[in-house]
């Protein structure tokens, strides 16, 4: 369960670093093996020239991850940072994630819109060089392109490679990357969803192949999720459920209403009808409703919520109360809040 971190601002545009940890103290205190930063949700233009935010944010939640590692009684967090650009900036943010002590990159392959499949994964080889890689599958209307069953299917040869974030929203894309790994017969590359249009669906459905002979079946065993930046307490609950319903090979009819109910929950904060261009900024929101942002502000000021958002997300509030955190936020969010 690992959630993408956000980028807590102040009302100037800086980084309010006591919101910032208290973010990272959430998620921690919810219960996520992990968490991805300087990703889409922590937004790409900390790496921009005058912003220079990506080296002091990951430090941040470096800091915190290494105060909660030495308390915790169970398994150290997972530490991905997001990796973009072309091949030489991409190196140096791997490099920098290793001096870091993160575990792996999360790679985006959105600066190579128009390499061919040979460049992407010599580029791909290379930052796995420096760090384990996820792969990453990014929609299109969000910065991603499409890849399909032929370049998986030689990524997931790197042998660095340990995990594949699947987002592209459509359903033939994300068998393309499961038939890609059944196919190459290895059995140490965890899947997670980034489908937000299909969390629970993706997380309990068993994917079957016939390889050689031999019947393969996979799942998706965990999430990397904007979506799991906000109700985190009760999407932890959530992902031990569907595991437990993949145990028993029994699935509820009430999982499957929760599924809807995730969908239509995400389609107003990552504001779908507007084809996500409030998906942040709408992050941003729910989680200052909650007192764990100070302002939803983006750095991009012309980066907010889209008309008519702000009531979706009141009425999907509203309607699914019971998939939100708000009491154990509230109970928690003045000890997090502390220097």
């Amino acid at each position: 369960m690992i959630p993408a971190h956000p980028l807590a601002l102040d009302r100037n545009g800086g980084v309010d670093e006591r919101h910032q940890r208290a973010l990272t103290r959430y998620y921690v205190a919810a219960g996520a093996g992990g968490l991805a930063v300087g990703v889409h949700t922590t937004q790409f233009a900390i790496r921009d020239p005058g912003i220079n935010l990506f080296h002091p944010v990951l430090a941040l939640a470096q800091e915190e991850m290494d105060r909660s590692d030495r308390s915790r009684q169970a398994d150290p967090l997972i530490r991905i940072g997001g990796v973009c650009g072309k091949t030489p900036q991409a190196i140096a943010e791997a490099t920098l994630l290793t001096d870091l002590r993160y575990h792996a990159a999360l790679l985006s392959l959105a600066a190579l819109r128009d390499a061919t499949h040979d460049q992407l994964i010599a580029h791909c080889h290379e930052v796995a060089s420096v760090l384990p890689v996820i792969g990453f599958y990014l929609q299109p209307s969000v910065g991603g392109r499409q890849l399909g069953y032929d370049f998986w299917r030689r990524f997931v040869e790197i042998p660095a490679v340990v995990a594949i974030k699947i987002a592209p929203f459509n359903r033939y894309q994300t068998l393309d990357v499961v038939r890609a790994v059944a196919a190459s017969g290895r059995n140490d590359i965890a899947l997670y969803t980034g489908n937000d249009d299909n969390i629970v669906g993706d997380l309990i459905t068993p994917y079957r192949y016939v390889v050689n002979g031999r019947v393969v079946e996979l799942r998706i065993v965990g999430g990397l999720l904007g979506q799991w930046a906000v109700w985190t307490k009760s999407a932890v609950a959530l992902l031990e459920e569907c595991h437990r319903v993949v145990d028993a090979a029994r699935v509820p009819v009430s999982l499957l209403r929760t599924a809807s109910e995730v969908t239509d929950a995400n389609a107003a904060f990552f504001d779908a009808a507007n084809g996500f261009a409030g998906c942040i900024a709408g992050i941003n929101e729910v989680l200052r409703r909650q007192g764990l942002l100070s302002t939803a502000r983006c750095l991009d000021p012309r980066e907010t919520l889209s008309q008519g958002q702000a009531e979706e997300i009141d009425r999907v509030t509203h309607a699914y109360s019971h998939l939100a955190d708000d009491d154990f936020v509230a109970s928690h969010l003045d000890a997090w809040l502390e220097a």
